[in-house]
């Protein structure tokens, strides 16, 4: 028995308990073709490995995605009665609006309630099959149904193989705010089936190699090298040439958060989020014409010039990193960086960060300098030379 002193009535007594809490998780990121082939079972492996039987799930499908592929629906259910004994099919699979808007309302109680029809419990899974907005929401809605149900994302769009899919990040935008309102949570699986890819328009496929670029620039300058030399053919969507590319990014991506140190996020430091202040102000300014992924491309191109009109990057780099952008026919500029607005963002990207402003720029290729201040009349300078990359900045340059 433990004897305790009695304190004085006027002496206040604290008492404090802790222990560390440590939870571990397993992130699997798989490449494939024809994921809801029958004979193909990157798919049903990952969900045996629950080694519980069958896993009930739900499926929501992008929009997009299900118009390019009618069959798509019947071919999930095909692949589950093939699969029946790792997988169980509640439902007909809901289709959920594609882009930036779905992640503006109320579509993710779309979503809720699909699982409370399924009748999904903590033991099944949400399968999400879609570009980066439906996967947010959706997985937003995995994440807060019984306090979070497994999630298994198909992404189907450059920037959500390379980027957006792979993260461990849910979210909507609400009060004018971009992932205002959002969760932290694994998915079970990402599974990149690159057939998605071919129905792509030619702007959706530009689009995410702004992701891959983002990346090298900050982890990796030999992945650079190799993006820059493979920039044409990607271009001209080579799948031999753009596949290696996704599947490096994606890797640095997940390496970043398994290893990083630091996978929710609670420092202020975020790397991954290179040229995204004015990104996601840009997004929110055009009504979300400009997508997330031409977004990044004119905020990478936007900081490159602001590091190397302070002189933190010499101007032969920001020149080089400029071309292969363009080389990829991804956007460098838009109008609506003439708004005032835009600086906006600093301030609300500190906000949603909490605590000091902290960004990541570049000191050379590859290696990341981080600032806690801007210069707002220098970024008004970067601003004007990243405009003056294109004689007519009217809408997109490229």
């Amino acid at each position: 028995m433990i004897e305790m002193a009695m304190a004085p009535s006027n002496q206040q007594t604290n008492f404090s308990f802790e222990h560390p809490v440590t939870v571990e998780f397993r992130h699997r990121l798989l490449f494939t073709r024809g994921a809801f082939r029958p004979d193909n079972a990157a798919f049903a492996d990952a969900m045996r490995e629950r080694g519980m039987g069958a896993t009930s799930i739900a499926v929501v499908i992008d929009s997009g995605v299900a118009e390019a592929w009618p069959n798509l629906g019947e071919s999930v259910a095909a692949y589950c009665r093939h699969h029946a004994e790792a997988l169980e099919l509640r439902m007909a699979p809901l289709i959920l609006a594609g882009g930036e808007r779905v992640k503006n309302g109320q579509d993710y109680e779309e979503v809720l309630r699909l699982i409370n029809d399924a009748k999904l419990c903590r033991h099944s899974a949400l399968v999400a099959i879609g570009g980066g907005a439906v996967l947010d929401a959706a997985g937003y809605a995995a994440a807060i149904a019984h306090r979070g149900i497994r999630l298994v994302r198909f992404p189907t769009t450059t920037v959500s193989q390379d980027d957006s899919g792979v993260g461990v990040k849910n979210g909507i935008n609400a009060f004018g705010k971009k992932n205002y309102l959002g969760t932290f949570s694994v998915p079970h699986a990402v599974i990149c089936d690159e057939e998605f890819l071919a129905t792509l328009s030619d702007r959706d496929w530009s689009a995410g190699f702004s992701e891959a670029v983002k990346v090298a620039l900050l982890k990796d300058p030999d992945f650079f090298n190799q993006i820059e030399a493979a920039a044409p053919a990607i271009a001209a969507r080579n799948m031999g040439a753009a596949m290696p590319i996704i599947r490096r990014s994606a890797e640095l991506h997940l390496n970043h958060i398994a290893t990083g140190g630091d996978p929710f996020e609670f420092t202020t430091v975020r790397p991954l989020d290179f040229g995204h202040w004015a990104a996601h102000k840009l997004e929110q300014l055009s009504d979300f014409e400009v997508s997330h992924g031409e977004a990044v491309g004119i905020g990478i191109a936007l900081d490159v010039a602001y590091c190397a009109e302070i002189g933190l990057l010499d101007s032969d780099s920001a020149s080089r990193i400029h071309r292969c952008l363009a080389a990829l026919k991804l956007p460098l500029s838009h109008s609506l960086l003439k708004s005032e607005r835009l600086l906006e963002g600093i301030e609300e990207f500190r906000e949603h960060l909490g605590g000091e402003l902290t960004l990541s720029m570049l000191s050379t290729i590859g290696s990341e300098h981080v600032i806690h201040e801007v210069d707002h009349n220098a970024m008004r300078r970067a601003v004007a030379n990243v405009l003056n990359l294109d004689a007519a900045p009217k809408g997109l340059s490229r």
